[in-house]
């Protein structure tokens, strides 16, 4: 064991908290049915399932399954977006000892059949307004059968800013979810003997550095996060979980709907993510825990209406996929009454595992600014390493390496890249990180993004948190460009809030005066929106593709 010195910033709930002894995730699911099976268990809109509801509704799914040839171990791709199927299908393909394949729904053709034919997947489900393409997409890949299912099943609001025509289309696909549980009402699987080394969900690293790797998320992983997570957060039975990170995302997968359906609270689901209908959402169901992207909080602060009062039954409230400046947690806060808390976790950590205790303020590393992501949460092993794999001493930066429960085994049927990337069990994180004497972790940046110019290192994060704290900043990336001279410079893409304005040569001098010369970016592009992934980071792999000069307004200094 490591030098957990963190644990001293642990919480009360976190340090009496029992550890999980279910074998897998379908015997704690069906622990929470008997501790209360009539509980709600899952919001869409108007309608409510009860635990009692979801368990019939999933048995009877996968007795479906089944019958199209879905046996333990097979791979089954979910294609939608933030609906009840999703959860269903997720426990279903559970109950049957197989794997859940999360896949964007937002992927069409190759992107789509790359990860199908990785996978090997046998079945795909799918929306039904997505079928012929998808169809198309899969001929003569591994896939037997196909299902699908439409966003306003499980709901009859029809609310018109989720769905626009209000009608649902006949369903061209030769299975229907619903049609499956109707004809299997009252039947169930057999039971799987789930073994906690049993792949729960294949989850697909975004691949930015290579070929997309399918991360084996196990039973005993996703066990492991979720039962240390919710005491982090002190999720209670009859709390409400807001899937506000996309569940095809291991982030929305792990802690928002399976901590959710394991732990006696109600997974709330509004399709995509809208902002306004979000809040909404909140306060309808008395929302006491979120997570998501810091776009996403953005696109919130954005709307003229959003108040306090949205925010009044939240109780924690996290944000993971990139450090967030401190100017933005700040003037968050001072609107809204609530800090939003760090995390940060991978597709190869089963989500989130290094979190900001509830309740804490981040500190801020003096050297970088950076505000910390948090503290190892349990179980979790954390140092940082030298090039040559040397662990270095508190405040030294070097790389982020991990090792603990909730790391993966391996990547699917990938033996050298596990061997590369997870040496003796630690998983090599490529971030490049501090941990200072008391265990706080921050993040510096990927070691890939790092700037060399004119000799001196510079770190993205620093010149955009500085960025960002000017009143007109909305988003910012800040990319090193090659340059014959310096080797490097420094270019920043500046987003400006709604009605705001600013020039490329103010915010190069905001910059000036709070940087070092060496980090101030000598190109500032204002442009209207920032490239980003799917679950909302910033993709600064396309900045850096572009060309260096561009229409929008710059300035060079």
């Amino acid at each position: 064991m490591e030098n957990r010195r963190w644990t001293a910033l642990y919480t009360e709930a976190v340090t009496q908290a029992e550890p999980t002894s279910a074998p897998s995730l379908v015997d704690a699911w069906r622990a929470r049915v008997a501790r209360d099976p009539d509980a709600p268990a899952i919001a869409y809109f108007d309608a409510i399932l009860t635990a009692r509801e979801v368990d019939e509704l999933t048995d009877a799914l996968a007795a479906g399954f089944h019958s199209l040839g879905t046996r333990r171990g097979d791979r089954v791709g979910i294609h939608l977006q933030n609906i009840p199927p999703f959860a269903l299908c997720l426990l279903a393909l559970w109950k049957l000892g197989a794997t859940g394949l999360v896949l964007n729904p937002m992927y069409r053709g190759q992107e789509l059949r790359r990860l199908v034919d990785d996978a090997g997947a046998v079945g795909i489900v799918c929306a039904d307004t997505d079928v012929p393409d998808t169809a198309r997409t899969l001929v003569g890949s591994s896939v037997e059968w196909m299902a699908s299912t439409s966003a306003l099943a499980f709901q009859s609001r029809d609310d018109p800013r989720v769905f626009p025509d209000g009608s649902r289309r006949p369903t061209p696909a030769e299975y229907d979810l619903e049609e499956l549980i109707a004809e299997f009402r009252g039947t169930g699987p057999l039971p799987a003997a789930l073994r906690g080394d049993d792949v729960a969900l294949l989850t697909y690293t975004s691949g930015t550095t290579g070929p997309p790797k399918g991360a084996m998320n196990t039973h005993a992983n996703l066990l492991a996060v979720t039962g240390t997570y919710a005491p982090w957060i002190e999720l209670r039975p009859g709390d409400a979980v807001y899937a506000m990170a996309p569940l095809f995302h291991i982030t929305g997968a792990v802690i928002n709907a399976t901590i959710a359906l394991l732990h006696d609270a109600l997974l709330v689901m509004t399709n995509r993510f809208d902002p306004a209908v979000a809040i909404d959402a909140f306060v309808e169901h008395r929302v006491t825990f979120t997570i998501g992207s810091i776009t996403a909080f953005n696109a919130i602060a954005q709307l003229p209406h959003a108040s306090r009062e949205h925010f009044a039954s939240l109780r924690s409230v996290y944000s993971g996929g990139a450090p967030i400046p401190p100017s933005t947690v700040s003037r968050f806060r001072e609107r809204f009454g609530v800090y939003i808390h760090n995390i940060y976790g991978m597709t190869e950590t089963s989500s989130g595992v290094i979190a900001v205790p509830l309740g804490a303020q981040a500190p801020v590393d003096e050297a970088s600014g950076t505000l910390s992501v948090g503290v190892p949460l349990p179980g979790l092993d954390a140092r940082v390493v030298d090039g040559s794999g040397r662990p270095l001493p508190p405040g030294e930066q070097g790389e982020l390496v991990l090792r603990g429960p909730q790391v993966v085994p391996g990547y699917w049927r990938r033996p050298e890249e596990t061997a590369a990337a997870m040496p003796e069990g630690w998983l090599h994180t490529g971030d490049g990180a501090i941990i200072d004497a008391e265990g706080w972790v921050y993040l510096v940046d990927r070691l890939k993004d790092q700037i060399n110019t004119s000799g001196y290192k510079v770190w993205p994060r620093e010149v955009e948190d500085t960025l960002y704290a000017h009143p007109a900043a909305h988003e910012v990336a800040v990319v090193g460009l090659p340059d014959d001279y310096r080797g490097e410079v420094v270019v920043a893409y500046v987003s400006l809030k709604a009605g705001a304005a600013a020039t490329p040569e103010e915010l190069v001098a905001f910059a000036r005066d709070r940087l070092a010369a060496y980090k101030c970016p000598r190109v500032v592009h204002v442009v209207t929106d920032l490239p980003k992934t799917q679950t909302g980071k910033i993709r600064r792999n396309v900045l850096r593709e572009q060309e260096a000069s561009r229409a929008t307004p710059s300035t060079t200094l």
